[in-house]
Formats: structure tokens, sequence, C-alpha cells
């Protein structure tokens, strides 16, 4: 416990700061979260030696990144045009090596691409947006308050099992007190840094937020289950690695763009 209580306050003193700044340090700080990330999955899967498709995938990651208007000045590419490119090079790849490299590989490092780089590409949209540090604070104060939720709800009142072969500490109790506990917390947010929305939807959208955040958890949980590994990586003393840390991220972000509350 002392040794993540002491990772925690380091990385907060990392990530805060560069959040506040934004700019090229943040985007260059996210970009580098993501390649970690990215290659933490890949690594899970013992995916081998063949560097070539995973440098693609990161490739493919990075343009993912990309803001959406990146290239509205005509140049040769859009940006769907390059990610097009680059999955008809890793299939291509495919025939160059005599499947040695095979479609199920190629599908895998496209999801994969995909699965972490969307995350953090919203990440990105939320710091280029609007309101964005009060944004981007709300959607970790649901997350945080969701994980501290649960853990304490678990501990204290945890009697049904959430989904054992998953995750098998998770219970029901653990997962409905997350969403009491980040539903509390948007209450707060919401008389101290006011959202346009009424109070209704704020808790709407809290609700969902938490629960697709502990969704993202067990999808994580779930790859590390089929990959037989307890932590995505080390880079984070007592709280693994980047995955870890940031897969509740990589399904709040996203979707509090796609209801369009951000």
């Amino acid at each position: 416990m002392k040794q993540r209580t002491i990772t925690a306050i380091l990385a907060l003193l990392v990530f805060v700061p560069i959040i506040i700044f934004g700019g090229l340090p943040f985007t260059i700080f996210i970009y580098l979260l993501a390649t970690i990330g990215l290659f933490e999955l890949i690594r899970m899967r013992h995916a081998g030696k063949n560097f070539f498709p995973y440098a693609l995938s990161a490739l493919l990651m990075w343009v993912i990144l990309l803001p959406n208007d990146v290239f509205a000045n005509g140049e040769l590419f859009t940006k769907y045009e390059l990610i097009s490119i680059i999955i008809f090079v890793l299939l291509a790849y495919t025939v160059l090596v005599k499947n040695q490299f095979t479609f199920d590989q190629v599908g895998f490092v496209i999801l994969a691409a995909f699965y972490v780089g969307l995350g953090f590409f919203y990440l990105l949209e939320t710091r280029d947006g609007e309101n964005a540090l009060r944004n981007i604070l709300f959607a970790f104060c649901i997350i945080w308050a969701t994980d501290t939720g649960a853990y304490l709800f678990g501990r204290k009142f945890g009697e049904h099992k959430l989904w054992p072969t998953i995750s098998p500490k998770k219970t029901v109790e653990g997962a409905l007190g997350g969403i009491f506990v980040a539903v509390i917390v948007a209450m707060v947010f919401h008389m101290i840094e006011p959202f346009e929305q009424s109070w209704l939807t704020l808790i709407i959208v809290t609700i969902v937020a938490s629960s697709f955040g502990q969704i993202g958890d067990l999808v994580e949980s779930a790859f590390k289950r089929v990959y037989n590994v307890k932590d995505s990586g080390k880079i984070l003393p007592g709280h693994g690695g980047i995955l870890d840390r940031f897969d509740s991220m990589l399904f709040v972000f996203p979707l509090l763009h796609f209801i369009h509350f951000f």
C-alpha cells in the first residue's frame, strides 16, 4: 500500500502539471503513454519477435491519435485513408512472409491500436476542447470515485461475485457502491464547477460513465486472464502498467464524447 501511494503521488505530480500546461508537451506525453500501453498489450499476448508489424501497429495508433482535421488543407491523404493504407500493408505483409504472420495476428494488432488509441485520442480531444481542464478533471474524478467506492463497498458489503471467471475479487455490491460514490462526487463537482446540463442529465451520465469505466476495467482483466499475466506491465510500482491505470479511461472518455456530454 505504501508503494502504491508513493507511486500515485509521484504520478500525479507529473501528470497534473502536464495536463494544465497542455500544448505540445501534453501531446507528446500522451503519445508516449499510449505507445507504452500498446506494447504492454502486445507483450501480454507473447506476440513474438517479428517487430515490423508491431511497429506498423504503433504507427497506426499514432495516426489514430492525430486530430481529425489534421489533413483538412488538401494534403495527399486524409487521416482515414492513412489508416486504411496501414491496414492494407499489414494484410499484404502476411503474404510476403508466407503466413508466418497470420490474418489473426493482423486482426490483433489492428484492434490493439484502436483499443488503446481511441481512449487517448479522446483525452487529447478533451484537452483541446472548451472547458478542457474542468472536463478532464470531471472524467477522472468519476473514474477515481468509482474505483474507490467499489473497493470500499466491496470490502464492507461484498457477497455476490460480479464476474468471478474474469475478476474474482469484484462484487456486485462493490460495483453498485462505485456508481453510488461516483454520483455523489459528480454532484459535489457540479455544485463547485457547474455544467450546462441539468442535474438529472448529470446523474444519468455519471451512472453510465461509471458503469462503462468498470466495463473497461473488466475488459483489461479479461485480457490478463486470457494471456495469464498478473499486470499489464511494471512501469508503475505497486500499480502495474499503463493499461492497468488507464483501462477505465479508455472507455470513459470516448463515451462522454459519443453522447456529446463534452
